[in-house]
């Protein structure tokens, strides 16, 4: 689908929203972005632009740009903050944190951060359909911290360094 700005621009919010959202569902992200960057800019205090948003960060966690996801989101909550998705936009940064955790021998940021995030979507939206998963992510990010833990624990115990051994388990 090749749909000019001009005829972008005599289109009401939905119908450029439905256009925009048929290009994501055919993978085209890309040019998908470009069209709800455009519905922001034509639509600003439309639902259209929120929900256009949202996708514009969503985007960016399906091209495993999780620092610009987790930016995204931020914004978003930050602006909208009793929009109706929250609950969503919370667990989508989540989520990103969550996916950058790597194993349990190197740093331990993403499991601070994706642990609070989760810890925030439940808080936040105890009912919400991503509370449960929330919960779920919860428990393998404390198996996560705890093997950590237990390899440093035994290095120390090698090093016969059993305080500091005993500390970590």
């Amino acid at each position: 689908t090749n749909i000019s700005s001009e005829e972008t621009s005599t289109q009401s919010p939905e119908q450029s929203y439905i256009l925009a959202k048929q290009l994501f569902d055919q993978n085209n992200y890309d040019l998908a972005n470009e069209k709800f960057k455009e519905i922001k800019q034509l639509y600003p205090l439309s639902n259209e632009a929120i929900q256009s948003e949202i996708m514009i960060g969503f985007t960016f966690y399906l091209k495993m740009d999780y620092e610009n996801a987790v930016l995204y989101f931020e914004k978003i909550i930050k602006r909208y903050p009793s929009h109706k998705n929250l609950d969503y936009v919370y667990y989508m940064k989540a989520i990103s944190n969550y996916e950058q955790i790597t194993h349990h021998g190197f740093d331990g940021k993403y499991n601070e951060l994706a642990l609070s995030d989760f810890n925030q979507v439940i808080k936040r939206f105890p009912n919400s359909e991503y509370a449960k998963d929330s919960r779920q992510k919860i428990i393998l990010i404390k198996s996560n911290k705890a093997a950590k833990h237990m390899s440093i624990g035994r290095f120390y115990s090698k090093e016969k360094k059993y305080t500091a051994a005993l500390n970590r388990f």
